[in-house]
């Protein structure tokens, strides 16, 4: 494999919250450059203004007009927004939006010319960045239509991983919106991710139902019976080892979540609510299922605190360490594709290990 850095897009999200701050501290450690070459996707003006009201030490930016001109022992910016945005700390704003809209049109450009490798993203405001141009409920829906592929919001950690079957979807809606077809296309990604992006040989996934108790036996709804469990069978004989359905209380107060490389729940907070319960700190959000390797913190804006000096850059580091792993490991299995005799020494895994 080349030796060459890899080429981390960075977006810097909403203007407004602490998209910058957790850039800024994530990159104080100079050994972060040997790691990556890093390339904001913002403003240099914007990105003064919050180093000031932060109180950090001067930042030297390399201003540069796209990703090709990166400097590898640098911290890059591509001023891609209006440097007369106003910046409101703490609030929503048609302004941070915009900026917010941008900064990821441009980096999603810049990825698919080539020009950077990996995506990560700074939090947005899914309201405040509604637009004409964008009008999706989240970064992982635009990827979507931006990319060939059908996307699975994976929540990723050192030990735990959930993916979700309906992603932003109201409560209201998400029986109706849940198919045995979707079910097993899930899966299907789910698996194939944890053994290209992951490098797990045989991933063993757990199946969470959707009614409180798994249905108890169609007692409180016939869902696991008539959608659920069709879909586990079908994966199975797809050579998929799916599990469950489980019940989603108990399944998260055992130590039986060890036992699996993965989990599929049913709706977005089913799985995020656990998941950023136990692993909040170091959290990763991976968009599975497409061409391209996308990662983002697994917080928000936090609005409440931008600008404070108060953010935590543990997960944003992460999803920069992510970015950069699952890269490679793809690399790797091409590279094992076009010479299978390399598989030997390839060090992959096995969770029956």
């Amino acid at each position: 494999m080349s030796n060459e850095k890899i080429k981390v897009a960075i977006t810097h999200g909403d203007v407004n919250g602490i998209g910058y701050e957790v850039i800024f501290k994530a990159f104080a450690d100079p050994r972060m450059l040997e790691v990556c070459t890093p390339v904001i996707y913002g403003s240099s003006k914007v990105a003064a203004y919050h180093r000031k009201a932060l109180n950090l030490p001067a930042i030297n930016l390399n201003s540069i007009k796209s990703g090709v001109e990166a400097h590898p022992r640098r911290i890059n910016i591509v001023n891609c927004v209006d440097d007369n945005v106003r910046v409101e700390l703490g609030r929503a704003s048609e302004g941070s939006g915009l900026a917010a809209f941008q900064a990821l049109e441009r980096a999603v450009e810049e990825l698919k010319n080539g020009g950077v490798d990996v995506l990560v993203t700074a939090p947005i405001n899914k309201k405040a960045i509604q637009s004409s141009s964008f009008n999706f409920p989240g970064h992982t829906e635009y990827l979507a239509s931006s990319f060939s592929g059908t996307p699975l919001m994976l929540m990723v950690s050192d030990w735990l991983r959930i993916g979700v079957v309906t992603g932003h979807v109201p409560v209201k809606e998400i029986s109706q919106n849940i198919s045995q077809d979707l079910i097993l296309e899930k899966l299907r990604i789910l698996n194939d991710t944890l053994k290209n992006d992951f490098v797990i040989r045989r991933p063993r996934i757990a199946v969470l139902g959707l009614n409180p108790h798994a249905g108890d036996d169609g007692l409180l709804g016939m869902e696991e019976k008539e959608v659920i469990q069709p879909a586990l069978t079908a994966a199975k004989d797809e050579g998929i080892m799916a599990f469950g359905p489980f019940p989603a209380d108990g399944f998260f107060a055992t130590d039986g979540v060890r036992k699996f490389d993965a989990i599929l729940a049913m709706y977005h907070d089913q799985g995020l609510v656990p998941f950023k319960t136990l692993a909040f700190s170091s959290g990763v959000n991976f968009t599975a299922g497409l061409p391209i390797v996308r990662t983002s913190p697994d917080h928000g804006t936090a609005y409440e605190i931008a600008g404070q000096n108060k953010a935590d850059e543990q997960s944003f580091l992460s999803a920069v360490y992510m970015a950069i792993d699952v890269f490679k490991n793809r690399k790797m299995n091409e590279e094992l594709k076009a010479n299978p005799m390399n598989k030997v020494d390839s060090g992959v895994q096995d969770s029956d290990e």
